[in-house]
């Protein structure tokens, strides 16, 4: 009897013991929290997400309108160099004694020279004797002429072999630019009065006219 009931104590003992010395389990929700913390934290990410695309589209916004005002400032700048390009040029600004005309300066000498004297003293002022473009321009210079026993060289001469009158630049005169009156023949030069335009022996003395400004190399087709 004895030896039954040391047995059973002991049985007792033993599948007591496991039970006892197991950790009971903890809850499952302790990590998680409460639900109205995930809530806000859930909402704290998406006001982040919000933010950090408001600013990306507000970054993106200011280089968009800064490169348009660029743009529209540069297409404004080359407008008004174009206006600038396309304006009539201002008249020349001529120095005494020098005469402002048009887009030429011009000076009217005060001595009489030979005709080739007078072509290179023009030259000595960085001039060229005068060019005329048209009978409009012929009547405007001739108004410039203050005495009509007055006058004046141009830089117009005839020419062999061709026969031809010439202007100093190489062009030929446009018969309906000037009505020449007197001689065509070897050595002839042209000057001109108040009212009229005549030839003459190049070696006879008259005053001249010098010009220089836009055209003063250049003859349009009129010359």
């Amino acid at each position: 009897m004895d030896r039954q009931v040391v047995y059973a104590d002991l049985k007792v003992s033993r599948d007591s013991s496991p039970k006892n010395s197991s950790p009971s389990s903890l809850p499952q929700d302790v990590c998680q929290g409460p639900p109205w913390h995930q809530f806000a934290l859930k909402l704290g990410c998406a006001g982040v997400i919000l933010l950090v695309l408001s600013v990306i589209g507000l970054t993106v916004s200011v280089i968009s309108l800064t490169q348009k005002s660029s743009i529209e400032r540069c297409s404004v700048n080359v407008q008004q160099n174009r206006n600038e390009t396309t304006e009539s040029p201002s008249p020349l600004q001529c120095m005494e004694p020098w005469q402002s005309f048009q887009d030429k300066c011009l000076l009217l000498s005060t001595i009489n020279k030979p005709w080739n004297i007078s072509l290179v003293d023009c030259s000595t002022k960085k001039s060229s004797l005068l060019l005329i473009q048209d009978q409009k321009e012929l009547r405007q210079i001739q108004m410039q002429i203050k005495d009509e026993g007055i006058s004046f060289w141009i830089g117009l001469n005839f020419t062999l072999p061709e026969k031809k009158w010439k202007w100093i630049n190489g062009s030929f005169l446009n018969p309906a630019t000037l009505n020449i009156l007197g001689a065509t023949k070897e050595n002839s030069c042209v000057y001109i009065t108040k009212k009229d335009v005549y030839s003459e022996d190049c070696g006879v003395e008259h005053k001249w006219i010098c010009h220089k400004g836009v055209n003063h190399y250049t003859c349009i087709s009129g010359c």
